[in-house]
């Protein structure tokens, strides 16, 4: 019988993975199957994404899109996840997303998956924890019963506690703490990280418990199941204009203009004030959707990861199928214990009016520090990954301001400015749109764009037998026979979500998005396609070197 390898064994065979995809070990490699799993299982946060869009999923679908259309977008995550991991097995390096596409279709795809993916990485945390300001916001209101009009800070730039900026001031407070964890070391992110894992889950059973035997508004399984439109969609995506009429609309800050989605398509005007279930059904689907959103995480720590190829690959997948068990128990915990679907759609944080009308005022504080608790433990993983993506791709040179990017401090072993750079444009995206909505929706789109630029790349390899594309000889995670239909799969349902989650009433996404990708054609074609060469691979002696000098500036800084 084999002798089993010590960790210090799987390490080595880890820096000679990544030696044979051409990089250095430039970051500590802390982190083990749990923890690797841990960070995905953070960022998705059933307490956060899940929690922050309850209403909007109630409002347009009622209670059934946490009955039946959770575990339809679970499936169909699953399936994404899936088709990643089977990926991430086989190129186990940091900014995953961009060096698979890079191996699978080529530079250009690769620059592509990069900035959407950074796109996603800053918009992603920028949603949570401005999600988590203002639901901490509402948190302390209700608890100690305060006036949400009351003046902030003294009356300081005539905010309220319900001021946007006065959000973004605690937006700010919030991210301190995630950024100076993330600054002072992987290891003491990752031990959070698996504290996350316990307070997620046991927050989960706690809120359950809590609902489920002290709850005064208990619901019978047919309420659940019920399909209610208490907003309309047009209503939506309607506004007030300056002459005081009122239609669709685009809004831009404090600006209202009339919309130009639906004096392109006029017909659409129908569908909208019509409503039909099929159609609010799966508008509502963003509550779902961008939950599952940061799982890969797994990927982007996989240089710091031990046993990477498989150990990645499980994170990517494993933290999704773990998500969709215990984020169906908590929904359905408020799901059958909503008091009124119409007033708890329309409340600005219906997770506590539904905890504050049906349980007592103690009970009902420690549901909501749970949720909070995990929005805050969600924000710091999103600073992780977010980071090292950026470092990743600044590594090849893939964008301005590279050095900044890819620098690793000598003693810490962290991409210190990357972080702080990172986590302060992720502030400066709150300033730019005060609509949450328009956020977790560019997010999303961003993100599942780069999450299956490789899937398709990898599958279009595979169908056709030509360059790279995953086998089991070079992914140990492997998909077998099922997995070109999994990859086909995965890629329609994302350009069906893209395609949903840029209509109204998320129509400033639409044009949004639209803008980035005319910034980018123009930076691709202008200048990265003659300057970018993709991921830079060194040779073995120029890797040892690298590394030899992070040690031994690392040993000058003890």
């Amino acid at each position: 019988m084999a002798n089993k390898k010590t960790r210090e064994e799987l390490i080595q065979q880890d820096v000679r993975d990544l030696h044979k995809l051409g990089y250095a070990q430039q970051l500590f490699r802390e982190m083990g199957g749990f923890s690797n799993f841990a960070i995905s299982f953070s960022i998705i946060s059933i307490l956060t994404g899940a929690m922050l869009l309850f209403g909007y999923g109630l409002k347009f679908a009622g209670p059934i899109i946490n009955t039946v259309g959770w575990p339809l977008i679970s499936v169909f995550t699953l399936i994404i996840a899936a088709s990643m991991a089977e990926i991430a097995s086989s190129y186990p390096t940091a900014g995953g997303l961009y060096f698979w596409a890079s191996k699978l279709g080529g530079v250009g795809w690769g620059w592509w998956t990069a900035w959407m993916n950074m796109i996603g990485q800053i918009t992603i945390t920028a949603g949570i924890n401005i999600g988590a300001a203002i639901y901490g916001v509402g948190l302390v209101t209700r608890m100690f019963d305060l006036d949400p009009n009351a003046p902030a800070l003294g009356g300081l730039f005539g905010w309220t506690l319900s001021s946007w900026g006065f959000y973004i001031f605690i937006m700010v407070l919030i991210m301190i703490p995630q950024v100076l964890i993330n600054v002072f070391g992987i290891k003491l992110t990752a031990m959070l990280n698996d504290f996350s894992v316990y307070w997620h889950i046991g927050g989960v059973i706690i809120i359950a418990l809590l609902l489920a035997f002290f709850g005064k508004n208990h619901q019978p399984f047919s309420f659940a199941m019920q399909a209610v439109n208490t907003v309309n969609p047009l209503d939506a995506s309607s506004a007030t204009f300056a002459d005081g009429t009122t239609g669709p609309a685009l809004v831009v800050g404090n600006l209202v203009l009339k919309s130009p989605f639906f004096a392109m398509f006029p017909a659409i005007a129908d569908l909208y004030k019509l409503a039909p279930f099929g159609f609010v059904f799966v508008l509502a689907f963003l509550q779902g959707q961008w939950t599952y959103t940061g799982y890969d995480a797994s990927a982007h720590v996989a240089e710091e990861t031990v046993m990477a190829r498989l150990n990645s690959a499980w994170g990517v997948f494993l933290s999704v199928a773990v998500s969709a068990v215990v984020g169906y128990i908590v929904l359905m915990a408020f799901t059958l214990n909503i008091p009124d679907i119409a007033a708890t759609a329309s409340d600005p944080y219906p997770v506590l009016y539904i905890a504050y009308q049906g349980l007592a005022s103690y009970f009902a504080d420690t549901v909501a520090i749970i949720v909070f608790g995990g929005m805050w433990l969600c924000g710091l993983s999103t600073v992780t990954s977010m980071s090292r993506m950026f470092f990743a791709f600044a590594r090849d040179d893939g964008m301005p301001f590279s050095s900044a990017f890819r620098e690793i401090h000598p003693k810490l072993r962290t991409p210190v400015k990357s972080i702080l750079i990172t986590s302060t444009l992720a502030v400066l995206v709150c300033m730019y749109s005060a609509a949450y909505f328009v956020v977790t929706s560019i997010s999303t789109i961003a993100l599942y764009v780069a999450y299956n630029i490789p899937v398709f790349l990898n599958v279009r390899n595979k169908l056709a037998k030509k360059g790279n594309f995953t086998t089991p000889e070079n992914a140990p995670w492997n998909l077998g026979a099922w997995g070109p239909l999994l990859n086909v799969i995965a890629v329609i349902y994302t350009v069906f979500i893209c395609i949903l989650f840029v209509l109204p009433p998320n129509e400033l996404v639409l044009w949004t998005m639209l803008l980035f990708v005319i910034i980018l054609t123009i930076a691709w074609f202008g200048y990265s396609k003659a300057h970018f060469k993709g991921p830079k691979a060194a040779d073995e002696a120029e890797l040892r070197r690298i590394e030899a000098e992070m040690a031994a500036a690392a040993k000058g800084n003890d």
